[in-house]
């Protein structure tokens, strides 16, 4: 089986990882091991506030829907 050396694909991998990098402070934006971190450290953020998203919007709704209705003498606990 022959070798196979891999620098168009390292190289690819590391472009894609320092793209996604850009805009980062300091070492996270152009070296590969420390940008590697940031991009994967702002992943798990990213999938982690995807969901806070969801619940801070259903708090804000309650929260509009509960004044609006007090305005008109009701209570969002006696509408539901």
């Amino acid at each position: 089986m022959p070798r196979v050396k891999r620098g168009v694909t390292a190289r690819a991998s590391h472009k894609k990882i320092l793209d996604a990098a850009k805009g980062y402070r300091g070492r996270r934006k152009n070296v590969f091991r420390v940008a590697n971190e940031a991009v994967m450290k702002a992943g798990q953020y990213q999938y982690r506030d995807r969901r806070q998203r969801k619940r801070q919007f259903r708090a804000l709704w309650i929260a509009r829907i509960n004044a609006a209705s007090r305005q008109h003498g009701l209570r969002l606990t006696a509408c539901s």
